[in-house]
């Protein structure tokens, strides 16, 4: 199945999704709570606990206006340095939580959380641009569709630390990927190569999907196109996809997982491509 990008109506899928990250914390056993995840510096608990402040800090930020302070500069390098700390803080308090309260606190905010973004317009202006798809201001699907990515993520995180699998599938992993995907024509804004060339990313295995993306007039566009006109394609198995953009693993990390035909400086070029922040 190919894809052309455009509003993605994500929402539905979030308690689902938590249904699924709820059982999974039920779940775990004592010594499963303090496994090492992909993410160095983060046990499980952490990221439970990380989890759990973006719940509150939107529900705080978003809904209620209450902001204290913010970055020193304003280049993406202070917002990234200003986030880092933010969570950073938040895990190294929480680490005197129980995984019991930890799941409470969860059960406590979910509705509120779900309840206001069920309230936004989705066309409505975003309070924060989504700047890793090249965005200096964003609708609120686009906002919401990076919140769906971070609950993804930071469960299969866990899921991947404790070798408990569940939403690399067709229903909670393709909505993940597609949204993912929206970084691809910011990160080949400055590609060099002519109009009319078309790099293809399929991946494989938990499911099997691609998109494509062609140059014209110096830029680029999702495409519906046959796969034989792919000037470059990349090929990877969607558990290598999701550590590859979320910058858990580098490309020189998997490079032995992922396949190139065609131009290989293209295809290099697009396996730069980071859809989180911090």
């Amino acid at each position: 199945m190919t894809h052309k990008l455009q509003t993605i109506d994500i929402l539905p899928l979030f308690p689902q999704l938590e249904e699924k990250f709820i059982e999974l914390l039920q779940s775990l056993s004592e010594e499963e709570w303090q496994a090492q995840t992909i993410a160095r510096l983060w046990k499980v608990k952490d990221v439970v606990a990380h989890l759990l402040d973006g719940n509150i800090r939107i529900l705080s930020m978003l809904r209620d206006g209450h902001f204290s302070g913010g970055p020193e500069g304003d280049t993406y390098a202070d917002l990234l340095k200003y986030l880092n700390q933010l969570n950073a803080d938040w895990v190294q308090a929480f680490r005197r939580v129980s995984p019991q309260m930890l799941i409470t606190l969860h059960q406590v905010t979910w509705s509120s959380y779900y309840e206001y973004y069920a309230s936004l317009d989705p066309m409505g202006k975003a309070a924060f641009p989504v700047s890793w798809a090249g965005e200096e201001e964003s609708k609120n699907w686009m906002h919401i569709a990076r919140e769906y990515t971070e609950k993804f993520l930071h469960q299969q995180q866990i899921r991947d630390a404790v070798n408990r699998q569940g939403i690399l599938n067709e229903k909670f992993f393709t909505p993940f990927a597609s949204v993912c995907m929206l970084a691809l024509p910011f990160t080949l804004h400055e590609d060099e190569s002519n109009n009319d060339s078309v790099l293809e990313w399929r991946l494989t295995n938990e499911i099997d999907q691609s998109w494509k993306i062609s140059k014209s007039s110096g830029s680029w566009q999702f495409v519906e196109v046959d796969s034989q006109k792919a000037t470059s394609k990349i090929i990877m198995s969607g558990n290598t996809f999701w550590k590859l953009v979320s910058k858990s693993r580098r490309y020189k990390d998997l490079a032995d997982d992922i396949k190139i035909e065609g131009e290989t400086a293209l295809a290099l070029r697009a396996l730069e491509m980071v859809s989180f922040m911090a």
